[in-house]
C-alpha cells in the first residue's frame, strides 16, 4: 500500500480535499484538480502557497509536492489561483468555469483594495456582481435592504463619501435594474471587461532596486515588464513589452531580460526566493505572449467551437424561457383583465339591483292592493276573459286558413317551374345560355389573370437562374486560373488542402465582418458606459469627503483630467528606444 498524504485545495468558492501519494509531483496534483473542477484552460492557473519564509510562491510542476518549500501541515494547504492573465478577456477566455474563477479572483482583489478602483466604477462593477448573484431585478422581490449583507464596495470607497448604506444600495440598484435578461456568465464577463481597464488589474508587483539603489516597483503582466516609482503603482515610468524581450536570466538577486539590440536591463530583488518567483512569472507570461500570436492549435480550435456551441445552446434556452415567461405574463394579464371585467359586471349588477329596489317595493304594494279588490271584480273579469279568448280563437283560425293557402300556392309554383325547366326553348333558353356564358367568361378572366401572374413569376425565376449559372461559370473560371498557378501547387500537395484553405479564408472574412460589427457595437457601448460613469461621478461629487482621498485617488483624477488611461500611458512610455529606456531606468 503506497504511502499518502492529505492536501486541501482552496478556491474562492469551494474547498477540495485529496489523498495523494507522497511521490506525487506538482503536475500530477494540478491535473487532478483541474479534472475535478472541469477546467480546460489550464495555462492561466497555478497552485499558490506561502513558503516557510513568508514569501508567496507557486508550486513547481516538475518537482514532488513534498520536496518543495511548503509548510508540512496535515492537510497541506494550497490555493488554486489565476497565475497569468489574458490580454483581452472577451477574446481569450472560452470556458464559463474559467470566466467564473477569474471573476471571483478579480472581485476579491478589488474589494480587498489590491486593485485600485474609482468610486463610480466600483458602483457599476457592484451592479454586475449583484446581477450575477441574484439574476434579474424584481421590485416585488428585491425590497430595500436586500443587499445589506453583501460586501460589494471597497471600504476605501465607502469611507470617502457621506452616504448611508441605503444610498449606496439605491445607486447600485439603479444600475442593476438595467441588466435585465443578462445571464450569470454574461454579467461576470461584463465585470471582467470593465475591470481589465483598471490600471492595477493583472499586475503582480515586486519590490526591486536599480543599480543606484533606488526603491522601485516591478510590475509583471500580460503586456510586459513595467517599472513604477514606490509612491505610484498606477502610472508606470518605463515599460518593456514582451515582444522586445528575447530571453530572461537571473544570477543571485539580479534578473536580466536579454535583448541583443539594447544594453542589459538588470534589476535587483530583495530576496533570492522572490527572484525565482519573478523569473517564473516572466517566463510564463512571455510564453503566453508568443503563443497568442501563433495559429490556434487543434485543441484550442476545438475548445472555441465547443464554447460557441455551448453559448448558442444557452442562448436558445434563454430565448425559450423568455418566450414562456412572456406567454405567462400575457396569460396573467388576460386573467387580470377578465377579473377586472367580472368585478365591473358585479358592481353594475349591484347598482341595477339597488336601482330596482324602489320599483320592486311599489310592485309588491300594488300586488297587495290588487289582491284585496280581486273578489269584488271576479265576475266581471270572468266575462271579459271569456270574450278575449273567443276573439283570439277566431283570429288564430283565420291565420291558419291563410297559411294553408300560401303553402298550396307555393307548391303549385314549384311544379310550374319544374315543368318550364324541362320544356324551355327559344328566348328562355337563350337567356339562360347568356347568363351561363357571362359566368364562364368571368371565371375565364380569373384563370387568365392567375396564369399571367404565374408567367411573371417564372420569368423572374428564370432570370435568377441565369444569374446564378453565370456566377458559377465565373467562379469555376477563377478556380481554374488559381489551380493552374504553379505557386499554388508549390504550397499545396493535396487539392483538399486548397479547398480547406479557401474555406478558412471565407470563414475568416465572415468572422472579420462579424468581429467588425462586434467591435463597433462595443465602442458604442463603452462610450455609453463612460458617459454614465461620468454622470454618476458628478452626482456623487457633492457628497465626497475631501480629506479622505488617497494618493491613488488624486493620481487617477489627474489622469482623467489629462484624458489618459492605462493603454495610452503604456503607449506613450514605449515610444523611446530600448537603450533610452534602460538608461532612464538606471537614472531613477
Amino acid at each position: 500500500m503506497p504511502k499518502t498524504f492529505d492536501v486541501r485545495i482552496t478556491t474562492f468558492d469551494a474547498e477540495l480535499e485529496f489523498s495523494v501519494e507522497k511521490k506525487c509531483t506538482g503536475k500530477e496534483l494540478f491535473d487532478l484538480i483541474v479534472r475535478t473542477l472541469g477546467v480546460r484552460e489550464t495555462w492561466y492557473f497555478g497552485l499558490q502557497y506561502v513558503d516557510k519564509k513568508g514569501v508567496v510562491s507557486w508550486l513547481k510542476f516538475n518537482k514532488r509536492v513534498l520536496d518543495q518549500d511548503i509548510t508540512k501541515e496535515d492537510p497541506v494547504n494550497l490555493s488554486f489561483r489565476v497565475k497569468f492573465y489574458p490580454e483581452d478577456v472577451a477574446e481569450e477566455l472560452m470556458q464559463e468555469i474559467t470566466q467564473h474563477l477569474f471573476f471571483l479572483q478579480v472581485k476579491e482583489a478589488i474589494l480587498n483594495m489590491d486593485i485600485f478602483c474609482p468610486p463610480e466604477a466600483s458602483v457599476l462593477l457592484a451592479s454586475y456582481a449583484v446581477q450575477a448573484k441574484y439574476g434579474d431585478y424584481d421590485k416585488e422581490f428585491h425590497k430595500p435592504g436586500f443587499l445589506a449583507n453583501d460586501l460589494l464596495l471597497p471600504q476605501r470607497v465607502i469611507d470617502q463619501y457621506q452616504m448611508t448604506a441605503d444610498m449606496w444600495e439605491e445607486r447600485i440598484t439603479s444600475w442593476y435594474a438595467e441588466h435585465k435578461e443578462m445571464r450569470r456568465d454574461e454579467a461576470e464577463m461584463e465585470y471582467l471587461k470593465i475591470a481589465q481597464d483598471l490600471e492595477m488589474y493583472g499586475v503582480m508587483y515586486f519590490e526591486i532596486k536599480n543599480r543606484k539603489g533606488t526603491d522601485l516597483w516591478l510590475g509583471i503582466d500580460a503586456h510586459g515588464l513595467n517599472i513604477y516609482e514606490r509612491e505610484n503603482k498606477l502610472n508606470p515610468k518605463i515599460s518593456f513589452p514582451w515582444n522586445e524581450t528575447r530571453n530572461i536570466s537571473f544570477h543571485d538577486k539580479r534578473i536580466k531580460p536579454v535583448d541583443k539590440s539594447s544594453p542589459d536591463f538588470i534589476f535587483h530583488a530583495l530576496k533570492l526566493r522572490v527572484n525565482k518567483v519573478i523569473l517564473d512569472l516572466c517566463v510564463g507570461n512571455h510564453e503566453l505572449h508568443i503563443r497568442r500570436r501563433k495559429p490556434d492549435t487543434m485543441e484550442i480550435q476545438q475548445m472555441r467551437s465547443l464554447a460557441r456551441e455551448d453559448k448558442m445552446r444557452r442562448q436558445i434556452e434563454r430565448d425559450k424561457l423568455m418566450k414562456e415567461k412572456q406567454t405567462r405574463e400575457e396569460i396573467m394579464k388576460q386573467r387580470d383583465e377578465l377579473e377586472k371585467k367580472l368585478l365591473e359586471f358585479q358592481e353594475e349588477a349591484s347598482r341595477v339591483k339597488e336601482a330596482l329596489s324602489p320599483t320592486q317595493s311599489l310592485l309588491e304594494d300594488w300586488c297587495f292592493t290588487s289582491s284585496s279588490n280581486a273578489v269584488d271584480g271576479e265576475e266581471i273579469k270572468s266575462e271579459e276573459m271569456g270574450e278575449l279568448l273567443a276573439e283570439k280563437a277566431r283570429v288564430a283560425e283565420e291565420e291558419a286558413i291563410l297559411l294553408g293557402k300560401k303553402a298550396s300556392d307555393a307548391e303549385e309554383e314549384i311544379k310550374r317551374l319544374r315543368l318550364c325547366l324541362s320544356k324551355q326553348s327559344g328566348d328562355e333558353r337563350i337567356a339562360i345560355e347568356r347568363r351561363a356564358r357571362e359566368a364562364g367568361e368571368e371565371r375565364f378572366k380569373r384563370v387568365l389573370q392567375e396564369a399571367e401572374a404565374r408567367k411573371r413569376e417564372a420569368l423572374i425565376l428564370r432570370e435568377d437562374l441565369m444569374k446564378s449559372r453565370q456566377a458559377e461559370r465565373l467562379a469555376k473560371q477563377k478556380l481554374v486560373e488559381i489551380t493552374s498557378s504553379p505557386e499554388l501547387f508549390s504550397r499545396y500537395s493535396d487539392p483538399r488542402e486548397i479547398i480547406a484553405d479557401i474555406d478558412r479564408s471565407v470563414n475568416q472574412l465572415m468572422d472579420g465582418d462579424v468581429n467588425q460589427i462586434s467591435r463597433e457595437h462595443e465602442r458604442e457601448r463603452n462610450g455609453s458606459i463612460q458617459q454614465q460613469l461620468q454622470d454618476l461621478k458628478t452626482q456623487m461629487e457633492g457628497l465626497k469627503i475631501s480629506d479622505r482621498q488617497t494618493r491613488w485617488d488624486y493620481i487617477h483624477d489627474e489622469n482623467m483630467r489629462r484624458g489618459e488611461d492605462k493603454y495610452s500611458t503604456l503607449q506613450k512610455i514605449q515610444t523611446e528606444t530600448s537603450t533610452a529606456r534602460v538608461q532612464f531606468f538606471e537614472e531613477l
